[in-house]
This record gives structure tokens, sequence and C-alpha cells, in this order.
């Protein structure tokens, strides 16, 4: 993934990662611990997890999210929403009830 993740190269970002899904069972993103992102890519990675469980394929992080995402992420109220599964996706923790 480049450093700048945004509503710029968001139809590029969405390609490659369609064609990821389209092709492999179990598809890592590799986003750059310094990487810069809007909430147009937090939605575009939403969109594929959903996309890559219906059929029936695995989408992962390589590793959590950097700090620039995480703001973005707590921003938009997707923290304080997050389910397990969703913590051990974006920031790669396990979560107990």
């Amino acid at each position: 993934m480049p450093e700048v993740l945004s509503i710029r190269n968001v139809l590029d970002l969405s390609a490659t990662i369609s064609s990821e899904i389209e092709s492999k069972d179990r598809i890592i993103l590799e986003i750059p611990s310094s990487a810069e992102a809007d909430l147009s890519f937090v939605q575009l990675v939403e969109s594929a997890r959903r996309q890559a469980k219906l059929q029936g394929k695995t989408l992962t992080l390589s590793s959590p999210v950097g700090e620039r995402i995480l703001k973005v992420l707590e921003r938009a109220g997707f923290v304080e929403a997050f389910t397990a599964e969703d913590a051990k996706f974006w920031l790669h923790k396990e979560v107990t009830a």
C-alpha cells in the first residue's frame, strides 16, 4: 500500500484489493506504519473485509494500524464500536469480555 491512502487514490486501491480478493483465498494488506489515511480508506477496508468474508476468504492486516490511521478510526467512532473481531483485525488485540 502507498503512504497516502485517501479519496484521491481510493479507486486504484479498491481495484487492487478487489483483484486480490478475486485471485486469493487469504489476503494480507501491508499498510505502512507511517501511512496517512482518510475515512474513505477505512470504509474501503471495511467493505473489503465483508466481501472477503462473504466469499469465504480471509482479509488481514500484516501489522496493527499506525497512529495516524488509529486516529481516523477514533474520530469516526469506529474504535468505541469495535467488536472483538474488529479489535483483532485493526489493532491485533485479543479482547475478552
